[in-house]
């Protein structure tokens, strides 16, 4: 089956997930997760993308970012990733593939989905067992949501925004909704719409997307033709 055309949406988010090859390590030292992070500030900022949130794993990247910009953020992903590799082949004395194929995005949409894509941004290292604080693990963007002085070039989304009218009440509000029970339908929703790269939101929002990009943002039914 034909792959699918990349969403071009201006102004809606996107949970975006890159990985290494065959599952393989991309971080191999501290100084790889700051040389990204910078170079994700600056992708970003060149390429008229807000990054809302991030997590950067051992091998795996995930992203809560909105384009403002036609076929914005995979411009920031291809500067961004050029410029990694080659700091890690040099740095590591290494060859080859690094990323495993094309980087992976759903559309988010809806409040509820949205702050779901930054719980499971955020909580990603809590979920591998890695620290059981989220606020333990450096390399993601809770501390900066939960209010510490930190990755101020963070872009915050409206509904984040919306948790409170302070950073200390927001801050609040987000530690208050991450230690809560997180719906795993939820997840699954997230997982399988940006594994699949479709929409994940109400069906309002997911005929709205279809309408705007022209194509499918559900999964074909089971049996369905491409055509049909």
């Amino acid at each position: 089956m034909p792959r699918l055309p990349r969403f071009d949406l201006v102004g809606v988010p996107q949970h975006v997930v890159q990985r290494g090859n065959n599952r393989g390590a991309c971080f191999f030292a501290e100084d790889d997760r700051i040389a990204y992070l910078d170079w994700l500030r600056e992708a970003a900022a060149f390429h008229a993308v807000s990054i809302h949130g991030y997590v950067m794993m051992t091998n795996h990247v995930h992203l809560l970012a909105t384009p403002h910009e036609a076929r914005a953020v995979s411009a920031m992903m291809q500067t961004l990733g050029r410029r990694y590799v080659r700091h890690v082949n040099r740095r590591h004395c290494r060859t080859g593939t690094l990323w495993e194929g094309r980087f992976k995005a759903c559309l988010v949409g809806s409040e509820r989905y949205v702050l779901a894509a930054h719980r499971y941004i955020d909580l990603n290292p809590v979920r591998a067992g890695i620290v059981l604080d989220p606020a333990a693990y450096r390399w993601s963007s809770y501390a900066a949501h939960t209010g510490a002085p930190r990755d101020r070039w963070l872009s915050p989304h409206e509904c984040y925004l919306a948790l409170g009218a302070t950073l200390e009440e927001r801050g609040r509000a987000y530690r208050e909704l991450c230690a809560a029970t997180i719906d795993e339908s939820e997840l699954a929703a997230l997982r399988k719409a940006t594994s699949s790269e479709m929409a994940c939101g109400n069906d309002p929002f997911k005929d709205q997307m279809a309408g705007l990009g022209g194509r499918r943002v559900r999964p074909m039914a089971r049996g369905r033709s491409a055509h049909g």
